[in-house]
């Protein structure tokens, strides 16, 4: 496999990994909270204030924090956009070594090549 067919795959297995950890995120968040419930209500554990909405409130908070990450974040923060960033990164830097050198050139500290 071609280096950048190893690199499109690499890519792709580590993006199937992270929706996969998403879907299973929500699966333990919503059987949780169902269990949260029962504790609660059935089972008659501190019946008398409604823990089990602040705790499946704080969890719907922090699943939603994965699903944009994976699902918003990661869709256009990307290896493109990240080879994009570094070769204007690196582009940027050529064009001021470039103006540095003439600079010094025009003041005759450094020799013409």
């Amino acid at each position: 496999m071609e280096k950048n067919q190893q690199e499109l795959y690499e890519y792709a297995r580590k993006r199937v990994k992270q929706k996969k950890r998403v879907y299973f995120h929500f699966i333990l968040f919503f059987v949780s909270s169902v269990f949260f419930y029962i504790i609660n209500k059935i089972l008659d554990v501190d019946p008398q204030d409604d823990w089990y909405l602040w705790a499946i409130t704080a969890w719907a908070f922090i699943f939603i924090l994965h699903f944009i990450k994976v699902f918003v974040t990661e869709s256009f923060i990307n290896k493109t956009w990240e080879r994009e960033q570094i070769e204007m990164l690196i582009a940027r830097q050529e064009r001021r070594i470039e103006q540095l050198e003439k600079k010094l050139q025009n003041e005759n500290i450094l020799p013409k090549q």
